[in-house]
């Protein structure tokens, strides 16, 4: 890749969107109409409509409204109102998404979108107030405190969850399944998001599960290899990636993730637009995933890290920068994707600052797999399907709304083209049916779920199952040594 295409990517930090607070990829481009829209004149009926509707809210609203909130909504509806992704940040929001990406905030550990009306949660951030109190994905957050959340914008929500640490704050939620509302109370905290954990799941097998994809995602994530190197005293014989309801990030951080275990140079995602700037190729290549550190955080890795039997684990919570690794290993048949389909955000949105206080998060392209495939509104498909056994035989309301499901989300381009055949998984798809013998929380009642590697988690232990079997071919294909 030439130089000049990467300076232009470097302008700005780059985001990957996440499901949760629709905090979203960015790429630089300069913020200049294109020829059709100069050439095109203003439309001066529907502008003047705009004047006269200002001037008669401005006249006969029942209580005076200040001339900056009436144009900030109607900024913030025109955005909006062209898809879910889309957004005006004022002062506020552009603080939040800043902070966001750094890794540390001030909260109770929910990541979050709208829907109907209410907030509803996308997952809880593990080792945080909501996570410990049972807070679950698709839980909708009906009231804060005594306020109806109804009514409120996602950023009003959001800031009446923030506040002091240590005060408390009490959410009422609403369950599918459940009859009555869930009311919990939670007390604010600092919350520090550690974006990559690991444990030797057993002798020979790593797990490394990515939270969400920050600023040291990638460093984080090669330290986690050489420390499960370390402790197991051998080459593992397998690793599981777990990508599980994380809702996406920084694009470095996907890009790194997954360079991680691609050859060096290997393309990992590229995206398409109307601007010419919004086209770009990011490859396995530590230009793409360094930020201020010159030393590759991947330079002394284990050699065999490169060819380690891998799995990737996701589900309908693992949106965007987490379909761009799972869609990059799969393409390049360095991984089995394992668990069920992902949300499906595979629109890029460009960050592009209005003044020192705002921004605007415009949809600007679409990213597609090394393979072509766009993952906008259906996912990612695994190679072997196994679903959660908590849900014990039931639909996940929270996991099953997608992407798809979103009023005006953008069409997959390979449904407009029939002509274009879609790229197909390099394996055939399996399913894997989960166990009958559960408790009525879908769980061995002698194990716990909040551990990092438990024996009640079906998926990963089907994961692990799946390791097993590729060790063995191999050591099968390996030539016997007669004595």
């Amino acid at each position: 890749m030439s130089h000049k295409p990467y300076s232009r990517w470097k302008k700005v930090s780059l985001l990957a969107a996440g499901a949760g607070l629709g905090v979203a990829l960015s790429l630089s481009f300069n913020a200049s109409a294109d020829k059709d829209s100069v050439s095109n004149p203003l439309p001066i009926d529907e502008l003047r409509a705009f004047s006269t509707v200002f001037g008669v809210i401005k006249q006969s609203y029942v209580e005076p409204v200040e001339d900056k909130k009436l144009i900030n909504e109607a900024i913030k509806g025109m955005v909006a109102g062209l898809d879910p992704h889309s957004s005006y940040l004022d002062e506020a929001a552009f603080k939040e998404l800043k902070v966001n990406t750094q890794g540390e905030f001030g909260g109770l550990g929910i990541e979050v979108n709208m829907e109907d009306g209410l907030v509803r949660v996308v997952s809880p951030i593990e080792d945080t107030p909501a996570y410990r109190a049972g807070v679950k994905p698709g839980d909708f957050i009906a009231k804060i405190g005594d306020t109806q959340v109804q009514g409120l914008t996602l950023n009003e929500a959001v800031a009446k969850m923030r506040g002091k640490v240590g005060e408390p704050v009490t959410l009422t939620l609403l369950r599918k399944g459940e009859s009555k509302p869930i009311v919990v109370t939670l007390k604010r905290a600092i919350i520090k998001v550690q974006s990559v954990k690991y444990k030797l799941a057993e002798p020979g097998y790593g797990y490394i599960r990515v939270t969400q994809f920050q600023e040291h995602t990638s460093e984080n994530l090669g330290q986690a290899i050489e420390a499960l190197y370390k402790e197991n005293k051998a080459p593992l014989k397998g690793i599981v990636l777990d990508l599980r309801n994380d809702p996406g990030g920084l694009l470095d951080g996907a890009v790194g993730v997954s360079a991680a275990f691609l050859p060096k140079d290997a393309l990992v995602v590229y995206t398409e637009g109307r601007v010419a700037d919004s086209k770009i190729r990011l490859s396995a290549n530590p230009q793409f995933y360094q930020r201020d550190s010159k030393k590759d955080f991947f330079k002394d890795l284990p050699a065999d890290v490169k060819n380690v039997p891998l799995v990737v684990l996701v589900n309908g919570g693992s949106a965007s920068a987490s379909e761009i690794v799972a869609g990059a290993l799969q393409d390049h048949k360095r991984a089995l994707v394992v668990g069920t389909q992902t949300f499906g955000k595979g629109s890029v949105q460009t960050i592009l600052p209005i003044d020192a206080k705002s921004a605007l998060k415009l949809t600007t392209a679409r990213y597609f797999t090394p393979n072509g495939r766009s993952i906008q509104a259906k996912g990612i498909t695994p190679d072997i399907i196994v679903e959660d056994a908590t849900l014990n035989g039931k639909e996940d309301f929270g996991l099953r709304l997608r992407e798809s499901d979103l009023g005006k989300h953008l069409d997959n381009p390979s449904d407009k083209d029939a002509g274009k055949t879609e790229a197909t998984p390099a394996v055939v798809k399996t399913e894997i049916k989960k166990p009958a013998k559960l408790n009525a929380s879908g769980i061995d009642p002698d194990e716990n779920p909040r551990e990092l590697v438990s024996k009640s988690d079906f998926q990963l232990q089907q994961a692990l199952n799946v390791l097993k079997v590729q060790q063995l071919m191999l050591n099968k294909d390996k030539p016997s040594v007669k004595k």
